[in-house]
């Protein structure tokens, strides 16, 4: 007897592995920020997690967000609305302007970091420490070629130093 190809399921793509984990992790982090009145819509909590600590650049933080700007800027206008982030000069170009974290904005990144820490710890409870290691080792090798905006985020990172200095 054989078994037909129709009745042996596909293993889940890649993709999808990679992207189960994380969706679990966004959803306990934006689960902790709402336990501390912050209901956070997805659309904004992807974009705010991707400004630099110094700031970020309109262009920079579309491109960082993979969104237009048209629609970064109606995102940042309502988490400017809540009070999560400013536009401010850059202190660098008269021209330009910087979309910075407020004191309630860095609340939420308070708030944030130890279920990203738990989480990780949990997994690597789970993998055990070697694995942890390989499998970060792995995902920032895949990093090379999958993230388009790798070259972005660090000439991104590279002004907002000249910034600070």
């Amino acid at each position: 007897m054989t078994v037909d190809a129709v009745d042996v399921p596909e293993p889940l793509n890649l993709g999808l592995l990679l992207f189960i984990p994380y969706r679990s992790m966004e959803s306990a982090v934006l689960a902790q920020l709402k336990a501390h009145g912050h209901d956070l819509p997805l659309s904004q909590a992807r974009v705010f997690q991707r400004i630099a600590p110094d700031g970020s650049r309109l262009g920079e933080l579309a491109r960082a967000a993979q969104v237009s700007k048209q629609t970064l800027g109606s995102v940042v206008d309502q988490l400017e609305r809540a009070g999560y982030v400013s536009r401010v000069p850059d202190p660098t170009d008269a021209r330009a302007r910087l979309v910075v974290m407020t004191d309630l904005g860095r609340e939420l990144v308070e708030l944030s970091l130890p279920v990203v820490r738990e989480i990780e710890s949990a997994w690597q409870a789970h993998l055990g420490e070697a694995r942890t290691r390989e499998l970060r080792r792995t995902l920032e090798a895949l990093q090379e070629i999958t993230d388009p905006f790798a070259e972005v985020m660090v000439a991104d990172q590279a002004e907002s130093a000249k910034r600070r200095s």
